[in-house]
């Protein structure tokens, strides 16, 4: 019976008064070990359902009424499955229970929202598990160690709060509509033992922003996510102890956080009046959450069994994102795509070999790195293991003749369109393309997505009958090549030609790139990007074969090359040794020249611009059109290293000088030292915004460098040190202009 009778109150949230419903009721005590084992005892004996017993205790541990749980789990009279609740789906039966559950029991899962992501930490591969070939209702995500799997979930927090923050939703009503989460298995590469819990798969949004409110208003999305991390692993210093099981030891750490909070909450509505902690941890405790306990594959379904959850839980949360509540273009179009080519497997009418299409699946997705390439295609020269090879075999299995048209009308389907082009397939496959390497041209991501909208390396060619010639050399592709090899011919015309789009070698180019400079991203005409592709690839043009062979030989997933980098990241230092991949530079051809290197008349290789890959595509058509600019582009210029404050920030603090405590200085004394900690510190700042302008390739797509409230807060604080500083140079301008006027006279 609870101690305190449930009432509203009104609290202060940053500038807004909230009224907070429903708040002074008791927190749920831990459950006692006996009605965890019912869980496991009734999940266990449920027909319906297939989980491990270590996943039933993660269920069990995780709600508040895990004797409620074990009620649905038992049979009924009309079904032997009890009362869960039924979703068909694509090629199954999902089931799932309904409950409460702790907010610091649940992970945030993979979203296909992410899927299409640049991210600074990669996901964990994603395996199925079966149990006598029976798919179970839970996945493994395999991290490389504990703290891939901290920075993983730290990312994914940082992140979804950085684009949308529900915290004063929260806080007034709590989350009112159910999370969908199953249980995980969290295995590690290191060999760390292995441990279950609960991720979540829709709702990651209210999820992260419980956690914000917990944190308390004003705290940044680092700053929650700190606290997301810490109160599920417990604070990083501290080793698991040894012989302690993993999960016990990170299930305690859990609980006794949770204790910590109920202590708090427990003085914070014993006064007369609660306050807002007492509101923030009341509203944020559990958690509504419907979690999938079961799955039935439907026959004559072709999945595999260790697929066919993880393919239901997908189509669940497509139904909602891509039907409803949409997603952004690109995210919609990992899932189209990829549902599509679930699809076709499960139709099971492809001439392409089942499991050859799983493995593409594999690669598609990114359950499988580029470095099994050499074992999921083995030979007499099997694939090298790298993204590049990656982007060339997926490229070529979604375009076989025998797959491209069921691929497309699967995915006319799915989106409700009547046609599509292979522009609009070209659209589907851009962000399955470059998911190894999005991190490192993230400045570029945009304009190559757009290329690929414009047809990307989908030429006549490209669509039709050939296969990939793997090889460590490209430039070995461009004899056969010329020879008429069809298959060295579309190899060099896709590993090239996703080389120049991610690169931003080509581009979708538009009216106003016409006869523009070199160095701007100049075109000699216009023309869609898989025409330019196939001009390169023609059997008769060797300048175009051999750019494509040498920008493929060139290309690194790490980094950008200088030819691709804008002339406002010029102005910038360069990078400091050990932060990611250095620059690499493309050069452009002469097929007379030196190992095919064109220079300038110094000797100076020239760099490979739009402009040449274009003209090379159609030299007689760019002719007519206009004449290539005399001479070579400019070369790159180096950015001029600022001094000032010392490599080491932040900067200003460490320079500021120590005032004593009472200073009897004169005061033009004491304003010499406020100068110095003031130049200091805007020299400190402008090195800290080049830091950050240098780091924001490599963060996360769906993370800003810089969270859209800091800016506003910084932007305030600058306007207004900016107008003391313009007041202070006007009140002292007119004496110094009297005293040169003085001199003068």
């Amino acid at each position: 019976m609870s101690q305190h009778t449930p009432r509203s109150l009104t609290v202060t949230w940053g500038s807004e008064q909230i009224l907070v419903s429903n708040t002074g009721q008791d927190l749920p005590i831990p459950p006692a070990d006996d009605v965890e084992r019912k869980v496991v005892e009734a999940g266990r004996a449920n027909p319906s359902t297939l989980l491990t017993e270590d996943a039933w205790s993660a269920v069990g541990r995780a709600a508040i009424d895990a004797e409620g749980v074990a009620v649905q789990l038992r049979p009924t009279r009309q079904d032997p499955g009890g009362l869960l609740m039924v979703e068909n789906v694509e090629g199954a039966t999902l089931r799932s229970l309904v409950t409460r559950v702790y907010l610091s029991e649940l992970l945030p899962g993979i979203q296909p929202r992410t899927g299409m992501e640049a991210s600074e930490v990669p996901d964990p591969q994603v395996q199925g598990i079966t149990e006598d070939g029976r798919p179970c209702a839970t996945v493994r995500y395999h991290y490389k160690n504990l703290s891939h799997l901290r920075e993983h979930v730290w990312q994914t927090i940082n992140g979804t709060l950085s684009l949308n923050d529900y915290a004063s939703s929260v806080l007034t009503r709590t989350i009112t509509r159910n999370l969908i989460a199953h249980p995980v298995e969290i295995s590690f590469e290191d060999g760390t033992e292995s441990f279950h819990a609960l991720a979540v798969r829709d709702g990651i949004t209210r999820l992260a922003s419980a956690w914000a409110v917990l944190a308390g208003h004003g705290a940044e999305s680092t700053e929650v996510a700190d606290l997301v991390v810490d109160a599920l692993f417990g604070k990083a210093e501290t080793p698991v102890p040894p012989g302690v099981p993993t999960g016990r030891h990170l299930a305690s750490v859990r609980e006794k956080w949770r204790g910590t909070l109920r202590e708090e909450y427990a003085e914070a509505v014993a006064v007369l009046e609660p306050g807002l902690r007492a509101a923030q941890i009341g509203q944020t405790f559990v958690a509504p959450t419907q979690i999938a306990v079961g799955i039935e594959g439907h026959p004559g379904h072709l999945l595999a069994p260790q697929d066919i959850f993880d393919d239901a839980i997908r189509s669940v949360l497509a139904s909602v994102h891509v039907e409803f509540k949409a997603w952004d273009d690109a995210a919609q179009n990992v899932e189209v795509i990829t549902r599509a080519l679930k699809r076709v497997i499960q139709l099971g009418d492809s001439l392409i070999p089942h499991d050859d299409l799983q493995a593409v699946y594999g690669l598609a997705v990114g359950r499988t790195p580029s470095a099994d390439l050499p074992r999921l295609f083995p030979g007499p020269t099997p694939p090298p293991g790298t993204a590049l090879w990656r982007a060339v075999y997926v490229v070529h299995a979604l375009t076989r003749p025998e797959l491209l048209e069921r691929l497309k009308d699967q995915a006319k389907a799915i989106k409700g369109g009547k046609r599509m082009g292979l522009k609009g397939f070209g659209e589907l496959l851009g962000p399955i393309v470059d998911l190894p390497w999005r991190s490192h041209k993230k400045l570029v991501t945009k304009q190559a997505r757009n290329a690929w909208n414009n047809g990307g390396v989908l030429t006549s060619d490209v669509i039709g009958e050939w296969d990939p010639v793997p090889t460590g050399d490209f430039t070995t592709l461009v004899a056969p090549a010329l020879a008429g090899d069809t298959n060295a011919r579309c190899t060099l015309a896709v590993a090239g030609g996703v080389a120049l789009i991610a690169d931003k070698l080509l581009t979708r180019n538009v009216g106003s790139a016409l006869n523009a400079a070199k160095e701007k991203g100049g075109v000699p005409f216009r023309a869609d990007v898989s025409l330019i592709v196939e001009g390169l690839s023609r059997q008769d043009n060797e300048l175009g074969l051999w750019i494509l062979a040498l920008v493929a030989n060139g290309f690194r997933g790490d980094a950008l090359p200088e030819n691709a980098v804008t002339m406002r990241t010029l102005t910038r230092k360069e990078k400091p040794e050990g932060e990611g991949g250095s620059p690499y530079i493309h050069f452009n051809v002469d097929l007379d020249g030196e190992h095919r290197i064109a220079r300038d008349a110094d000797g100076v290789p020239e760099l490979l611009y739009q402009w040449d890959v274009v003209y090379a595509a159609d030299p007689e058509r760019a002719r007519k059109n206009t004449a290539p600019p005399a001479g070579p582009a400019p070369a790159l210029p180096l950015p001029e290293p600022r001094t000032g404050q010392p490599e080491d920030l932040p900067g200003a603090a460490a320079a500021a000088p120590a005032f004593p405590a009472v200073d009897t200085r004169p005061a033009s004394r004491r304003a010499a030292d406020h100068r110095a900690v003031l130049r200091d510190s805007v020299t400190a700042a402008r090195d800290a915004m080049d830091r950050l302008h240098q780091l924001e390739p490599e963060v996360a797509g769906h993370t800003p460098i810089v969270s859209r409230s800091v800016l506003d807060e910084l932007h305030v604080q600058l306007i207004g040190l900016q107008t003391d500083i313009e007041n202070l140079r006007r009140r002292i301008t007119p004496a110094e202009d009297a005293e040169t006027e003085e001199e003068t006279v």
